[in-house]
């Protein structure tokens, strides 16, 4: 179509032209900045592979951090791009991880593989940067359609690890290339008209129009949004949820119009040439069973092969072709999830498709999840082992399933056989119950996830020290991860060449060495981020020494709280312990130390003394429960003695809480019950902590965080049928016990519900039949059993009706009270006791009804009842009455024979005759009796066996090639009617004997087509319903067919000479062959009588040589030389030899040696 001449735009046009350009060029240059962001990424990645191998593709693509999480370095983008363009897609994978290369598979939407379309469209690229350990995979696609939109994903599997990404395909229409505005479309096209005119010309926009819509029309037909090959599948379709599924798996969003398309096409049911029956539409089958798919040929030789996903399938153990008649089956052996995709099977030009389905077994929990109990910011680790490999499994939370794209908070992680959730920093909101769920069972476990709480496991205590001495501050907390700063008076502590600070796992330390007056103070330790403070004094020991001329008596300092001098030092168990006690006198005195009424001395060890100048120091490393007790000091010079007592008190955690006991269960709760410490610590218990766990698993979980301070606690939220153990600390200012002894496993149950239906079956003079159902819930701990139990109307004295527990749900009470009204209850037990009881709305009256006689026959012993003889008899008869009816049986109103056996029971009888003979047959009367009720019945027996032969066979009249043959019914037909006869002849001079008739009903019969010049024999067998007679009537003559006359003629004419010299037809032709692989010669040579053939070499005849096999079968000669060397390489001929002359041709055979 012509543009619109520039020659008539005003300016006025052009403004408004140029405001609707630019308005456009803003909207696309978004798109087109997109796009060249796109196209030089394409540009970088091309000139990226064809630069020299020193360049890699790390300068192009700078290596990005490592995922932790997955295997992908580069994940697939999300792609726009316009109809019938190229469009590729790259995704970079990280080879450290791997120990062997990486299969990926992309796939469209949720289950199409895209490897099944490869070819012309779908291409796949992969390459392997040995340097960056990179694996490159990339999907191209040439030519985008429509029908490409929609979501992609991509797996990539290697052993043990699994990765996946989804990424988008965006297709557009392509936009038109007309980009003049709405206003030239008016402009007149005739160059005559003056630029300032301005008209419109609204006939020239009408054409332009039409031309428009016609162009649009073609576009529409050029560019299909369905794919071609859909519409082949459609025509197949014969259910209507088909065309659902086959719409999604092509991405068709328009199903209307895809069927209203369908209906259009004019389907023409094309005969297939070469498949008679083809492949099913789908099969399925079991893991790990076998499958078989056949078809169906019109031609035997037609060559045939199988496709799988596009790839051609070759024989091997795991894939087995057979070929039965036309029938071409393929044998799948022990089917996988690999197994599970689309094949196809070609026969020159034409194809059939179908889908298999691999069907995984139940995959179960192995080891199930552990109940967790963390603080905030610590990290959950739930995991659990199922049956199978690379199994799918869903993560609930309360109920909700837990996804990936939902939040980043959680990571799914797959090892093998085990499944992790991973929370990496808990907070409060992830407490709950988590689950893990298979196709065949799941697991629950519950985590709790509480607040951060600082324990001081050993406080600061005050120090007194001398100058020059070592100040040693240490406390202990009980999380090695917190720090802390040190203040003195207020002051934060700076570490200095005299002052160190340090923090190793729990313990905190203040070291000050030379310690001088100005360091006395209040030290104090504060935790970071806790509402807690440590704190202890300094206190700086001044000596003053005076010179005293004369003597003077000894005297120990120490500060003495009222007239004793004795004072009381605490000490924590395990902490140091340093008394330095000062002491004057002159002369200097001697000091003795006493623990009770020993004299203590030692120097060295645990607890030993150290003597300075006026200082007698007692020092003990660790202290323990032992060193508790009474310490006197004693000091004496020439002048006096001076004495002074300390008593020191060790202070422990203490000892475990005993006779921990679990006292009672419930559905989800138990009660837990334990003895105090024998040993407080020297400290008052403060209270007690209880943990529990499942048994097996070795994870702890508190139940209470604040101290409980009876000796009774209840544990809820338990599940129940799981088995428990529990255990408790004690706590006092000091700190937590050791824990106690673990309970005895105890598992949480509750007893089941009343039973159900409780109804009276049956009642006589003593005994009562109850029925009743299981309870509605019977819970983890099963049902054992059931208690009957029955009291007198007006009375609460239940009586136990039997001793042991009745698993079944019913119970006959026998020994009742005849006349009385009893009530009756069923109780159902279980491990955790007795369920409520189901009671009887109303009194039972303990008295037999009586029931009238009724036999109930059943109703193949209505009529004849057919046996044979040998054969044994054991016949049930029911029948009704009450109470027990007297049975008597009679034959023919006369007693039965000792060989038939009777036995009868409360509600039937039986009729039991070992080994049935004919004397047994006849009509049998039962009669039941009840007082003066009766009923009766009628039972006929029949015993049959094989008949006798047939009387007076003989052949009756000859004509011709027949025979007639007649005979008498046989004496004994066996009891039973004769059905018919078998007539069999055979020649007199073989004997051997040939059915010629079956079945025949008539005691006669024409036996034809008999051979001239033979005499026959007849013999006949009668039959009935126990087969055909032991012995035959054999015929008492014979039929003998007579020969006619034969007149020998000579023949006329002269035998034909075909004798003929040795030719070859088809000679040897030289020939080249590859070293280490079999190769044959072939020729062919014609010849009367038939030649002898010698295969020469290097004009030497070929002996018996096992490397040289040579065949000769209908004039084609073939010699095969099994895996040549090059020694066998020159000039071979065949010589074909016979009485009229011989023949030769010879060839060349060459042997290449491969490189």
């Amino acid at each position: 179509m012509p543009e619109p001449s520039k020659a008539g735009t005003g300016p006025e046009e052009k403004k408004v032209e140029k405001k609707e350009e630019k308005k456009e060029e803003k909207k696309e240059e978004k798109k087109e900045e997109e796009k060249k962001e796109e196209e030089k990424e394409e540009k970088k990645e091309e000139k990226g592979s064809e630069d020299s191998k020193d360049d890699s593709l790390d300068d192009i693509h700078p290596p990005e951090p490592r995922d932790p999480e997955g295997l992908f370095i580069n994940k697939p983008q999300s792609v726009l791009v316009d109809s019938g363009k190229d469009v590729a897609v790259v995704a970079r994978v990280d080879g450290a991880q791997l120990t062997a290369k990486p299969t990926i598979k992309w796939f469209k939407g949720k289950w199409l593989e895209l490897g099944i379309k490869s070819g012309a469209r779908f291409q796949f690229k992969e390459s392997f940067d040995k340097e960056s350990k990179v694996y490159t995979f990339e999907l191209f696609i040439s030519k985008v359609a429509i029908g490409d939109r929609g979501d992609y994903r991509c797996e990539v599997t290697a052993k043990d690890k699994k990765d996946s990404c989804s990424f988008n395909i965006d297709v557009e229409a392509p936009r038109p290339t007309d980009n003049g505005n709405v206003l030239q479309a008016f402009k007149r096209t005739n160059d005559a008209k003056d630029d300032a005119a301005g008209e419109l010309d609204f006939s020239g926009l009408l054409k332009k129009r039409e031309v428009q819509v016609e162009e649009k029309k073609k576009k529409k037909d050029e560019e299909d949004p369905f794919p071609p090959e859909i519409w082949e599948l459609l025509k197949g379709v014969t259910k209507k949820s088909e065309y659902e599924r086959i719409a999604f798996q092509y991405g068709i969003t328009d199903l209307r119009g895809m069927l209203k398309r369908l209906k259009k096409i004019k389907v023409e049911p094309k005969k297939s040439e070469a498949f008679i029956r083809k492949l099913d539409p789908a099969y399925q089958v079991d893991k790990g069973n076998k499958i078989k798919l056949m078809v169906e040929l019109s031609d035997p030789d037609l060559p045939l092969k199988w496709y799988k996903n596009g790839q051609l399938i070759k024989p091997s153990a795991k894939y087995v072709f057979e070929n039965v008649g036309l029938k071409r089956i393929l044998t799948i052996q022990k089917c996988s999830l690999a197994d599970d995709a689309a094949y196809e099977c070609r026969v020159n030009d034409e194809k059939c498709f179908t889908e298999v389905f691999v069907k995984e077994p139940p995959v179960t929990i192995a080891k199930g999840l552990d109940d967790q109990q963390v603080l905030v910011g610590d990290r959950v680790v739930l995991e659990a082992e199922v049956s199978e490999e690379g199994a799918q499994v869903m993560w609930m939370k309360d109920g909700v399933e837990l996804t990936r794209e939902e939040t980043f908070k959680y990571r799914f992680k797959k090892d093998g056989k085990k499944h992790y959730l991973i929370i990496n920093e808990a907070t409060k909101e992830d407490t709950g119950r988590y689950k893990i769920m298979t196709n065949g069972g799941e697991s629950e476990a519950e985590v709790i996830v509480e607040e951060k709480q600082l324990e001081v496991l050993q406080d600061i205590a005050d120090l007194t020290v001398q100058a020059t001495e070592q100040a040693v501050f240490k406390c202990e907390v009980s999380d090695e991860k917190v720090t802390g700063r040190w203040f003195k008076n207020g002051v934060e502590v700076r570490p200095s060449k005299r002052i160190h600070i340090s923090h190793t796992g729990r313990i905190h330390k203040l070291v000050i060495d030379d310690v001088r007056p100005e360091d006395e103070g209040d030290y104090t330790f504060i935790p970071d981020g806790y509402a807690l403070s440590l704190s202890a004094k300094l206190n700086f020991l001044e000596i003053k020494v005076e010179y005293v001329p004369k003597q003077e008596p000894p005297k120990i300092h120490l500060d003495c709280s009222g007239a004793a001098k004795e004072n009381t030092l605490v000490v924590v168990a395990g902490n140091k312990l340093r008394l330095d006690v000062p002491i004057s006198g002159e002369p200097a005195p001697t000091v003795t130390w006493m623990k009770g009424d020993e004299e203590f001395t030692a120097r060295e060890g645990r607890a030993h003394l150290q003597d300075q100048k006026e200082l007698s120091s007692f020092v003990i490393e660790s202290a323990e429960r032992g060193d508790e007790g009474r310490y006197t000091i004693r000091v004496t010079n020439p002048a006096g003695e001076d004495t002074a007592t300390i008593f020191l008190k060790v202070v422990d955690v203490p000892d475990p809480p005993e006779a921990v006991r679990v006292t009672a269960v419930g559905e989800d709760w138990a009660t837990l019950v334990w003895d105090p410490p024998k040993y407080d610590g020297g400290q008052p218990v403060t209270g007690y902590l209880v943990e529990r766990k499942k048994k097996g698993s070795m994870r702890w979980m508190k139940l209470n965080f604040e101290v409980h301070t009876a000796t009774t606690f209840e544990s809820t939220r338990m599940i129940e049928g799981v088995l428990y153990e529990m255990r408790v600390f004690a706590v006092n200012a000091i700190g937590v016990s050791q824990p106690s002894h673990n309970t005895q496993p105890f598992m949480p149950i509750a007893p089941t519900s009343e039973p159900t239906h409780l109804v009276l079956e049956d009642v006589t003079d003593t005994t009562a039949t109850l029925k009743w159902r299981p309870p509605e819930r019977v819970g983890a701990g099963g049902i054992d059993g059931y208690l009957v139990e029955y009291c007198k109307e007006g009375t609460d004295e239940w009586v136990p009706a039997n001793t042991e527990l009745v698993e079944r749900c019913g119970f006959t009470v026998r020994g009742l009270p005849t006349g009385e009204k009893l009530l009756f209850r069923v109780i159902g037990v279980n491990i955790a006791g007795k369920s409520p009881p189901a009671t009887l709305a109303q009194p039972v009256t303990i008295r037999e009804i009586v029931e009238r006689p009724k036999i109930r026959l059943p109703r193949h012993l209505r009529q004849t009842y057919v046996r044979r003889v040998g054969e044994q008899v054991n016949l049930v008869i029911p029948f009704q009455g009450k109470p027990r009816p007297r049975v008597t049986w009679t034959k023919e109103g006369k007693a039965l024979g000792e060989d038939v056996h009777i036995r009868n029971s409360d509600v039937d009888t039986v009729f039991f005759i070992r080994a049935a003979a004919r004397s047994h047959s006849g009509e049998y009367e039962l009669r039941l009796e009840i007082e003066n009720m009766a009923d009766t019945a009628t039972m006929r027996l029949r015993v049959v066996e094989r008949p006798g032969p047939p009387r007076a066979v003989r052949v009756a009249e000859v004509w011709g090639f027949n025979a007639l043959l007649e005979w008498e019914p046989p004496e004994d037909d066996g009891n039973a009617e004769i059905t018919g006869y078998s007539v069999q002849k055979a020649d007199t001079r073989t004997m051997e004997w040939f059915t010629v008739y079956e079945h025949n009903r008539h005691r006669r019969c024409t036996v034809s087509e008999l051979v001239m010049g033979n005499e026959y024999r007849f013999r006949v067998f009668s039959e009935n319903l126990c087969g055909a007679s032991e012995n035959p009537g054999v015929s008492t003559n014979t039929a003998r067919i007579p020969k006619a006359e034969l007149i020998l003629k000579p023949p006329q004419f002269r035998e034909h000479d075909f004798r003929q010299a040795p030719q070859f037809l088809t000679p040897l032709v030289d020939r080249s062959a590859v070293a280490g692989y079999t190769t044959a010669l072939n020729c062919a040579v014609r010849g009367h009588p038939k030649p002898k053939v010698v295969w020469l070499k290097n004009q030497v005849a070929i002996g018996e040589d096992p490397r040289f096999l040579a065949r000769h079968s209908q004039g084609v000669l073939t010699l095969q030389i099994r895996k040549p060397g090059p020694f066998d390489g020159g000039t071979y001929g065949c010589r074909a030899i016979n009485e009229l002359g011989e023949a030769l041709t010879e060839c060349k055979l060459e042997i290449r040696v491969p490189q």
